[in-house]
């Protein structure tokens, strides 16, 4: 499987704002997660396309995905992303952060981590 084109469509349906869509296409069942200190751990797809949903449904306006740079090296990308959405409550979300995920030999994400950028 061919990481740098998992890669670059998966970052493309991030950047639509389908990040739903995103954890279901592209995550290996078993896959786990971590936030830098902010949003916890997942442990298996599911508890992320559950902590996904919930978070798209407190969004009331995307104000701008922006994705800066890429890197693949092997089964391990980084990809560098600027999220801004207005907040259900009058809340606001603008986070500068580096995704990393470790791929595995079908082109599922098996770990995304995540760190801020600023």
């Amino acid at each position: 499987m061919n990481i740098k084109e998992q890669v670059q469509k998966m970052d493309a349906v991030v950047s639509t704002g389908a990040v739903v869509d995103a954890v279901k296409e592209f995550f290996a069942d078993n896959a786990n997660t971590s936030d830098h200190g902010e949003g916890g751990t997942t442990t298996g797809k599911a508890a992320m396309v559950a902590k996904m949903e919930g978070f798209v449904a407190g969004i009331v306006k995307v104000n701008g995905i922006t994705l800066h740079h890429t890197i693949v090296d092997g089964n391990v990308s980084a990809s560098e992303f600027t999220f801004d959405f207005d907040m259900q409550g009058g809340g606001k979300v603008y986070w500068h952060e580096i995704i990393r995920r470790i791929w595995n030999d079908e082109g599922e994400v098996i770990q995304e981590e995540y760190f801020n950028a600023e």
